[in-house]
Parts: structure tokens; sequence; C-alpha cells
């Protein structure tokens, strides 16, 4: 088991659910962790709670993915002390919408692409060359089921998360040679804000998502996360798919009623 005391993590996405999660679980092992997320509040607040909880540095950063140019200056500009980041966990992702392709607005698909798409690609092109100039360093993908099965529906947020699984395929080719490892964590059913935001707010219509079953914790997701990070440095968990008891597949999940 790799110690990860005393290395830079950085997670986006931070403000809640896995990412949040994930901030936890790596600063309990010791980890400086970097939280970049829109809702700064939220992760001004996470990164004092982690800092005074576990003697660790926290620093938390507003950061929207979409913006390429934003991304570059708000890296850029980072203290000293947080320059060179040791893990990468590309959490920030979301949906939008659940329609037929042709019934579907034309909007949710953009802010989809942007995050899940161009979002991680931004955030990676940036963090990547120090992680191989180094070369040290460990980027953790948080993909989904819905990147190896699809959904009635689910149309294009699925093809963001086939992305996902393709890219990290390549970027594990890309960097044969060096000793910079790329994880796909890939979770089915998370009881998360995750229909929530799917649904623009609607927490009736998104609460159905998770009635009457067991769904998987974003602790449950951040646990496998770290355990990809822990790893001899000869390993490399190249992709993990997982999924709570209670569901056999994206579209058969057991309920009680």
């Amino acid at each position: 088991m790799e110690s990860l005391k005393e290395k830079t993590v950085f997670i986006t996405g931070a403000s809640a659910g896995i990412g949040e999660a994930c901030a936890h679980a790596f600063a309990r092992e010791g980890c400086h962790v970097l939280l970049a997320a829109r809702r700064k509040d939220r992760i001004d607040v996470l990164a004092r709670t982690l800092a005074s909880t576990h003697q660790i540095r926290a620093h938390a950063f507003r950061l929207d993915v979409t913006k390429q140019p934003e991304v570059g200056a708000a890296l850029a500009s980072l203290p000293a002390e947080w320059k060179q980041i040791d893990i990468l966990v590309n959490n920030a992702g979301l949906s939008r919408g659940l329609s037929s392709l042709h019934e579907a607005e034309i909007r949710d698909w953009e802010e989809m692409i942007d995050t899940n798409i161009k979002g991680l690609l931004y955030v990676t092109r940036t963090v990547l060359p120090g992680m191989v100039a180094r070369n040290s360093g460990h980027v953790i993908n948080l993909g989904s089921i819905a990147g190896h099965q699809l959904y009635p529906k689910g149309n294009v947020y699925c093809a963001t998360k086939y992305f996902v699984n393709g890219l990290s395929q390549g970027m594990r080719m890309d960097l044969l040679g060096t000793n910079v490892r790329v994880s796909s964590v890939d979770p089915g059913l998370v009881e998360t804000e995750f229909s929530e935001v799917r649904f623009r707010g609607d927490r009736e219509r998104a609460a159905v998502t998770y009635a009457n079953t067991r769904a998987l914790t974003p602790g449950d997701v951040a646990e496998v996360v770290v355990f990809c990070a822990t790893r001899p440095l000869h390993v490399d968990i190249a992709e993990v798919i997982v999924m709570p008891t209670d569901q056999a597949s994206v579209n058969h999940v057991h309920r009680t009623a």
C-alpha cells in the first residue's frame, strides 16, 4: 500500500457529493487537499473543516471547468506550495434532462458536453504536463456505469461518459513509459445531488431515482478512489465499476415497493 501522507490532491467539483467525500477520504490519509468548485462558499467551509480536523493543508478556489482561460489562469496563480499536484481527481460533471434526442433541449447538451468533456480536458491538459515532467502522478477520472451501458433517454449524457472511458484508455497509451497512472472509477446508482441537478431542482422527481432501493453513498465511491491511489507504484487500477448490491445493470435496480 502506497502512503499518501503529504501528497497534494486536486479535486474538481468538490462542493458536494462524491467530490466532497473524496476530500474527506484523502484528508484522512494525510493528504493536502486542493478544492475547486463553482460554489466557493461550500468549499471554503470544507477546507477549514478538513484542515482543523486532520491537521493538513487545505486550499479552496472557485473554478468553472468549462472556461478554459479561467482554468489556466486559476492554476497558474496558485500559491507556490500548491503548484505540484500529485493526484488529480476529475470529478466535476453533471447531467441535464432526460429526453429523446429529437425532443431534448440543446442547452442541456451544451452544458453536459462543456462540463463532462471539455472541462475534464481543460483541467487535465493544464495539470498533466507537470506530472509528466516530474515522472510522477495519478489522474483519477470519475466516469459512470453510463459509460459502459446506455439507458433510454440518457443519450448525450451517456455519450459524455463513454468519452471519459475512451479518454482514460487513450491517456494510458499516451503515458506509457512514464510513472504517471490513470484510473477510471465508474459508479452505478449513487445518492447525491445528481438527479436534482438533472431535473433542475425538482426534488420530488429526483427522489424517485433513489426510492425504495439501497444506492451507493458518496463515501462508498470515495473509498474506491482512495484504493486506486494507494496501490503500489507499479500497479495501476485502470478501471473500476462499482455498483450497489441492488443494481445489476444500468436498467436493472431492485426496489422493495
